[in-house]
Protein backbone atom coordinates (compact mmCIF):
# COMPACT_ATOMS: atom_id res chain seq x y z
CA UNK A 1 0.00 0.00 0.00
CA UNK A 2 0.84 3.57 -0.50
CA UNK A 3 2.00 4.57 3.11
CA UNK A 4 4.47 1.63 3.05
CA UNK A 5 6.15 3.04 0.04
CA UNK A 6 9.73 4.83 0.83
CA UNK A 7 9.57 6.94 -2.22
CA UNK A 8 6.05 8.33 -2.21
CA UNK A 9 5.58 11.99 -2.76
CA UNK A 10 3.03 11.83 0.01
CA UNK A 11 3.07 13.41 3.49
CA UNK A 12 4.48 10.73 6.35
CA UNK A 13 4.76 11.32 9.96
CA UNK A 14 8.48 11.34 9.82
CA UNK A 15 8.20 13.86 7.23
CA UNK A 16 7.22 16.34 10.12
CA UNK A 17 11.06 16.47 11.36
CA UNK A 18 11.91 18.42 8.41
CA UNK A 19 10.43 21.91 9.65
CA UNK A 20 14.18 22.40 10.42
CA UNK A 21 15.10 21.91 6.77
CA UNK A 22 12.22 24.00 5.34
CA UNK A 23 13.81 27.48 3.87
CA UNK A 24 12.74 30.71 5.78
CA UNK A 25 12.90 32.96 3.02
CA UNK A 26 12.71 33.34 -1.16
CA UNK A 27 16.43 33.23 -1.42
CA UNK A 28 16.91 29.83 0.46
CA UNK A 29 13.89 28.30 -1.11
CA UNK A 30 15.63 26.44 -3.84
CA UNK A 31 13.63 25.71 -7.62
CA UNK A 32 10.55 27.30 -8.75
CA UNK A 33 12.49 30.35 -10.58
CA UNK A 34 9.40 32.25 -11.81
CA UNK A 35 7.34 31.56 -9.07
CA UNK A 36 9.91 33.19 -6.99
CA UNK A 37 10.37 35.91 -9.33
CA UNK A 38 6.66 36.85 -9.61
CA UNK A 39 6.40 36.42 -5.63
CA UNK A 40 9.13 38.75 -4.86
CA UNK A 41 7.68 41.63 -7.15
CA UNK A 42 4.02 40.97 -5.39
CA UNK A 43 5.28 41.29 -1.75
CA UNK A 44 7.34 44.18 -2.44
CA UNK A 45 4.41 46.17 -3.98
CA UNK A 46 2.32 44.97 -0.96
CA UNK A 47 4.78 45.97 1.79
CA UNK A 48 5.07 49.25 0.06
CA UNK A 49 1.50 49.65 -0.12
CA UNK A 50 1.39 48.26 3.55
CA UNK A 51 -1.49 46.37 2.26
CA UNK A 52 -2.24 42.33 2.62
CA UNK A 53 -0.97 40.13 -0.56
CA UNK A 54 -4.06 39.27 -3.11
CA UNK A 55 -4.89 35.46 -2.07
CA UNK A 56 -2.78 33.11 -4.09
CA UNK A 57 -3.48 29.16 -5.26
CA UNK A 58 -0.64 26.94 -5.36
CA UNK A 59 -1.04 23.89 -7.38
CA UNK A 60 1.19 20.43 -8.50
CA UNK A 61 1.97 16.93 -7.19
CA UNK A 62 2.44 16.28 -3.66
CA UNK A 63 5.82 17.51 -2.21
CA UNK A 64 7.33 20.17 -3.96
CA UNK A 65 6.80 22.90 -1.61
CA UNK A 66 3.68 24.41 -0.97
CA UNK A 67 3.56 24.69 2.46
CA UNK A 68 7.25 25.63 2.77
CA UNK A 69 6.33 28.35 0.23
CA UNK A 70 3.18 29.65 2.10
CA UNK A 71 4.80 29.77 5.42
CA UNK A 72 7.90 32.21 3.02
CA UNK A 73 5.37 34.33 2.00
CA UNK A 74 4.13 34.91 5.44
CA UNK A 75 7.34 35.13 6.68
CA UNK A 76 8.64 37.94 3.91
CA UNK A 77 5.06 39.30 4.94
CA UNK A 78 6.40 39.80 8.55
CA UNK A 79 2.97 38.56 9.36
CA UNK A 80 1.63 35.26 11.18
CA UNK A 81 0.58 32.07 9.49
CA UNK A 82 -2.57 30.19 10.98
CA UNK A 83 -2.03 26.30 9.11
CA UNK A 84 -5.20 24.02 8.54
CA UNK A 85 -6.52 21.94 5.86
CA UNK A 86 -9.84 21.13 4.36
CA UNK A 87 -11.05 18.27 5.43
CA UNK A 88 -10.19 19.82 9.52
CA UNK A 89 -12.42 22.31 8.32
CA UNK A 90 -16.16 20.05 8.95
CA UNK A 91 -18.19 22.98 9.25
CA UNK A 92 -18.95 26.79 7.83
CA UNK A 93 -18.56 27.61 12.40
CA UNK A 94 -14.85 26.46 11.89
CA UNK A 95 -13.88 28.70 8.84
CA UNK A 96 -15.86 31.50 11.07
CA UNK A 97 -13.75 30.59 13.93
CA UNK A 98 -10.68 30.69 12.28
CA UNK A 99 -11.50 33.82 10.25
CA UNK A 100 -12.18 36.17 13.03
CA UNK A 101 -8.90 34.86 15.63
CA UNK A 102 -6.91 36.52 12.18
CA UNK A 103 -5.24 39.79 12.44
CA UNK A 104 -4.64 42.10 9.67
CA UNK A 105 -2.90 41.34 7.26
CA UNK A 106 -2.10 37.56 8.75
CA UNK A 107 -1.91 34.61 6.53
CA UNK A 108 -4.37 31.78 6.14
CA UNK A 109 -3.00 28.70 4.38
CA UNK A 110 -5.30 25.64 3.73
CA UNK A 111 -4.23 22.82 2.53
CA UNK A 112 -6.09 20.11 0.63
CA UNK A 113 -8.44 23.01 -0.66
CA UNK A 114 -10.29 20.77 -3.15
CA UNK A 115 -11.86 18.93 0.00
CA UNK A 116 -13.68 21.70 1.28
CA UNK A 117 -17.69 20.99 1.77
CA UNK A 118 -19.59 23.37 -0.26
CA UNK A 119 -21.24 24.99 2.69
CA UNK A 120 -17.96 25.86 3.60
CA UNK A 121 -17.04 27.33 0.35
CA UNK A 122 -20.36 29.64 0.48
CA UNK A 123 -19.01 31.43 3.60
CA UNK A 124 -15.25 31.88 2.08
CA UNK A 125 -16.55 33.79 -0.59
CA UNK A 126 -17.53 36.88 0.89
CA UNK A 127 -14.45 36.45 3.31
CA UNK A 128 -12.02 35.87 0.45
CA UNK A 129 -14.06 38.94 -2.12
CA UNK A 130 -15.59 41.74 0.46
CA UNK A 131 -13.41 40.59 3.23
CA UNK A 132 -16.51 40.10 5.62
CA UNK A 133 -18.39 37.11 7.15
CA UNK A 134 -22.46 36.15 6.51
CA UNK A 135 -23.97 34.79 9.80
CA UNK A 136 -27.60 33.64 10.37
CA UNK A 137 -29.05 34.21 13.89
CA UNK A 138 -31.78 32.55 15.18
CA UNK A 139 -33.79 30.47 13.49
CA UNK A 140 -37.71 29.89 11.33
CA UNK A 141 -39.67 33.14 10.78
CA UNK A 142 -37.45 35.32 13.30
CA UNK A 143 -34.10 34.35 11.29
CA UNK A 144 -32.04 36.89 10.55
CA UNK A 145 -28.43 37.47 9.29
CA UNK A 146 -25.80 39.88 10.17
CA UNK A 147 -22.36 40.69 8.50
CA UNK A 148 -19.17 41.06 10.35
CA UNK A 149 -16.14 42.86 9.22
CA UNK A 150 -12.96 40.65 8.99
CA UNK A 151 -9.04 42.23 8.90
CA UNK A 152 -7.94 41.96 5.54
CA UNK A 153 -6.07 38.76 5.67
CA UNK A 154 -4.48 36.56 2.65
CA UNK A 155 -5.99 33.44 1.68
CA UNK A 156 -3.00 30.96 0.13
CA UNK A 157 -4.55 27.55 -1.05
CA UNK A 158 -2.56 24.70 -2.14
CA UNK A 159 -4.16 21.18 -3.95
CA UNK A 160 -3.04 18.53 -6.11
CA UNK A 161 -6.41 18.83 -8.00
CA UNK A 162 -6.78 22.01 -9.03
CA UNK A 163 -9.76 20.72 -11.59
CA UNK A 164 -11.42 19.79 -8.52
CA UNK A 165 -12.11 23.41 -7.47
CA UNK A 166 -15.18 25.04 -8.21
CA UNK A 167 -14.64 28.04 -10.70
CA UNK A 168 -15.93 29.96 -8.41
CA UNK A 169 -13.73 29.82 -5.61
CA UNK A 170 -10.85 29.52 -8.33
CA UNK A 171 -11.77 32.85 -9.43
CA UNK A 172 -11.11 34.44 -6.19
CA UNK A 173 -7.22 33.96 -6.23
CA UNK A 174 -6.02 37.11 -7.39
CA UNK A 175 -2.47 35.21 -8.03
CA UNK A 176 -2.08 31.03 -9.47
CA UNK A 177 1.23 29.38 -9.64
CA UNK A 178 1.65 26.11 -10.73
CA UNK A 179 5.04 24.59 -9.16
CA UNK A 180 6.79 22.50 -11.49
CA UNK A 181 9.00 19.08 -10.81
CA UNK A 182 12.30 19.62 -9.61
CA UNK A 183 15.69 18.76 -11.79
CA UNK A 184 18.53 16.72 -10.40
CA UNK A 185 20.47 19.92 -10.22
CA UNK A 186 17.82 21.81 -8.42
CA UNK A 187 17.63 18.59 -5.90
CA UNK A 188 21.58 18.15 -5.55
CA UNK A 189 21.04 22.27 -4.31
CA UNK A 190 18.46 20.62 -1.42
CA UNK A 191 20.45 17.78 -0.28
CA UNK A 192 23.66 20.27 -0.05
CA UNK A 193 21.67 22.64 2.31
CA UNK A 194 19.81 19.11 4.14
CA UNK A 195 23.62 17.87 4.75
CA UNK A 196 24.41 21.12 6.22
CA UNK A 197 21.67 21.00 8.55
CA UNK A 198 21.58 17.88 9.25
CA UNK A 199 25.61 17.77 9.59
CA UNK A 200 26.04 14.85 7.10
CA UNK A 201 29.25 14.22 5.26
CA UNK A 202 29.19 13.51 1.02
CA UNK A 203 30.85 13.66 -1.82
CA UNK A 204 29.53 15.36 -4.87
CA UNK A 205 28.53 11.89 -7.18
CA UNK A 206 26.75 10.38 -3.88
CA UNK A 207 24.65 13.10 -3.90
CA UNK A 208 24.16 13.36 -7.65
CA UNK A 209 22.75 9.58 -7.09
CA UNK A 210 20.24 10.58 -4.43
CA UNK A 211 18.74 13.24 -6.50
CA UNK A 212 18.79 11.31 -9.28
CA UNK A 213 16.59 8.76 -7.88
CA UNK A 214 14.48 11.29 -6.06
CA UNK A 215 11.76 11.17 -8.79
CA UNK A 216 11.74 14.90 -9.22
CA UNK A 217 10.53 15.97 -5.71
CA UNK A 218 12.17 17.63 -2.74
CA UNK A 219 10.49 15.87 -0.05
CA UNK A 220 11.51 12.67 -1.70
CA UNK A 221 15.01 13.28 -1.61
CA UNK A 222 15.25 14.39 1.94
CA UNK A 223 13.98 11.18 3.12
CA UNK A 224 16.20 8.96 0.63
CA UNK A 225 18.80 11.39 2.13
CA UNK A 226 17.96 10.43 5.68
CA UNK A 227 18.04 6.62 5.16
CA UNK A 228 20.99 7.19 2.86
CA UNK A 229 23.21 8.78 5.60
CA UNK A 230 21.75 5.43 8.26
CA UNK A 231 23.10 3.36 5.87
CA UNK A 232 26.34 5.31 5.35
CA UNK A 233 26.98 5.20 9.39
CA UNK A 234 26.45 1.15 9.92
CA UNK A 235 28.70 0.37 6.84
CA UNK A 236 30.71 2.91 6.27
CA UNK A 237 32.54 5.81 7.87
CA UNK A 238 29.40 8.20 7.72
CA UNK A 239 30.48 9.84 4.18
CA UNK A 240 27.65 9.46 1.68
CA UNK A 241 30.10 8.51 -2.01
CA UNK A 242 28.42 7.11 -5.03
CA UNK A 243 29.07 3.67 -3.87
CA UNK A 244 27.32 3.79 -0.36
CA UNK A 245 24.33 5.70 -1.99
CA UNK A 246 24.19 3.12 -4.43
CA UNK A 247 24.26 0.27 -2.40
CA UNK A 248 21.51 1.93 0.32
CA UNK A 249 19.21 2.81 -2.48
CA UNK A 250 19.23 -0.64 -3.84
CA UNK A 251 18.90 -1.89 -0.04
CA UNK A 252 15.60 0.15 -0.51
CA UNK A 253 14.63 -1.54 -3.97
CA UNK A 254 14.59 2.06 -5.33
CA UNK A 255 15.96 1.76 -8.81
CA UNK A 256 18.15 3.85 -11.40
CA UNK A 257 14.89 5.82 -12.59
CA UNK A 258 13.47 6.14 -9.00
CA UNK A 259 11.37 3.46 -9.33
CA UNK A 260 10.53 1.12 -6.82
CA UNK A 261 8.75 -2.48 -5.94
CA UNK A 262 5.52 -1.24 -6.12
CA UNK A 263 5.83 0.26 -9.60
CA UNK A 264 7.91 -2.84 -11.43
CA UNK A 265 5.26 -4.80 -10.37
CA UNK A 266 2.78 -2.93 -11.90
CA UNK A 267 4.60 -2.91 -14.87
CA UNK A 268 5.44 -6.45 -15.32
CA UNK A 269 2.13 -7.09 -14.09
CA UNK A 270 1.09 -5.51 -17.51
CA UNK A 271 4.11 -6.77 -19.24
CA UNK A 272 3.92 -10.52 -18.38
CA UNK A 273 0.05 -11.19 -17.68
CA UNK A 274 -1.19 -9.17 -20.50
CA UNK A 275 1.32 -9.15 -23.27
CA UNK A 276 1.31 -5.77 -23.76
CA UNK A 277 -2.69 -5.59 -24.97
CA UNK A 278 -4.52 -2.83 -23.19
CA UNK A 279 -5.75 -3.08 -19.77
CA UNK A 280 -8.12 -1.48 -17.15
CA UNK A 281 -7.77 0.05 -13.91
CA UNK A 282 -10.06 -1.87 -12.08
CA UNK A 283 -9.01 -5.16 -13.74
CA UNK A 284 -5.18 -4.16 -12.87
CA UNK A 285 -5.76 -2.84 -9.39
CA UNK A 286 -7.41 -6.48 -8.87
CA UNK A 287 -4.51 -8.11 -10.17
CA UNK A 288 -1.77 -6.62 -7.93
CA UNK A 289 -3.66 -6.15 -5.07
CA UNK A 290 -3.05 -2.36 -5.36
CA UNK A 291 -6.09 0.37 -4.38
CA UNK A 292 -7.09 1.43 -7.76
CA UNK A 293 -6.95 4.95 -6.64
CA UNK A 294 -3.67 4.10 -5.58
CA UNK A 295 -2.48 3.58 -8.95
CA UNK A 296 -4.44 6.22 -10.75
CA UNK A 297 -2.95 9.03 -8.21
CA UNK A 298 0.08 8.02 -7.06
CA UNK A 299 1.83 5.13 -9.22
CA UNK A 300 0.83 6.08 -12.94
CA UNK A 301 1.27 9.90 -12.98
CA UNK A 302 5.45 9.30 -12.62
CA UNK A 303 5.38 6.12 -14.99
CA UNK A 304 3.45 8.56 -17.57
CA UNK A 305 5.79 11.15 -17.21
CA UNK A 306 8.77 8.86 -17.69
CA UNK A 307 7.10 7.63 -20.93
CA UNK A 308 6.37 3.80 -19.69
CA UNK A 309 2.77 3.97 -19.46
CA UNK A 310 0.13 5.14 -21.85
CA UNK A 311 -4.04 5.76 -21.33
CA UNK A 312 -5.86 5.12 -24.32
CA UNK A 313 -9.70 4.78 -24.84
CA UNK A 314 -9.08 0.89 -24.48
CA UNK A 315 -7.11 0.63 -21.49
CA UNK A 316 -3.59 1.33 -19.96
CA UNK A 317 -0.56 -0.28 -22.08
CA UNK A 318 3.04 -0.16 -21.39
CA UNK A 319 5.69 1.65 -23.90
CA UNK A 320 8.98 0.14 -25.52
CA UNK A 321 10.83 2.12 -23.11
CA UNK A 322 9.08 0.44 -20.62
CA UNK A 323 10.21 -2.90 -21.89
CA UNK A 324 13.34 -1.89 -21.99
CA UNK A 325 13.89 -0.71 -18.47
CA UNK A 326 12.33 -4.43 -17.42
CA UNK A 327 14.60 -5.87 -19.73
CA UNK A 328 11.42 -8.34 -20.87
CA UNK A 329 11.26 -9.20 -24.40
CA UNK A 330 8.81 -6.60 -26.14
CA UNK A 331 6.03 -9.36 -27.27
CA UNK A 332 5.18 -9.87 -31.07
CA UNK A 333 1.18 -9.23 -29.79
CA UNK A 334 2.02 -5.63 -29.40
CA UNK A 335 2.91 -4.12 -32.26
CA UNK A 336 -0.10 -5.52 -33.28
CA UNK A 337 -1.74 -3.57 -30.38
CA UNK A 338 0.09 -0.55 -31.41
CA UNK A 339 -1.32 -0.42 -34.62
CA UNK A 340 -4.91 -1.44 -33.85
CA UNK A 341 -4.31 1.83 -31.23
CA UNK A 342 -3.54 3.97 -34.21
CA UNK A 343 -5.85 3.14 -36.67
CA UNK A 344 -8.56 3.89 -33.97
CA UNK A 345 -7.50 7.41 -33.45
CA UNK A 346 -7.05 8.16 -36.76
CA UNK A 347 -10.81 7.06 -37.21
CA UNK A 348 -11.88 9.65 -34.44
CA UNK A 349 -10.23 12.09 -35.67
CA UNK A 350 -11.33 11.52 -38.93
CA UNK A 351 -14.73 11.62 -37.16
CA UNK A 352 -14.17 14.61 -35.49
CA UNK A 353 -12.92 16.61 -38.57
CA UNK A 354 -15.85 15.12 -40.41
Amino acid sequence: MDEERLITSGFKEEDEQESSLRPKTLNEYVGQQSVKDSLNIYIQAARDRKDALDHILLYGPPGLGKTTLAGIVASEMGQNIRVTSGPAIERPGDLASLLTNLSTGDVLFIDEIHRLSHAVEEVLYPAMEDFALDIMIGKGPSARSIRLDLPKFTLIGATTRAGSLSAPLRDRFGIIFRLQMYSTEELMKIVHHSSKVLGIKYEEEGVREIARRSRGTPRIVNRLLKRVRDYAQVKGDGVITLQMAKEALALLDVDELGLDRTDRTILKTMMEKFEGRPVGLDTLAATTGEDAVTIEDVVEPYLMQLGFIMRTPRGRICTSSAYQHMKIPVPPEMSAVRKEQLSFFDSDLDEKEG
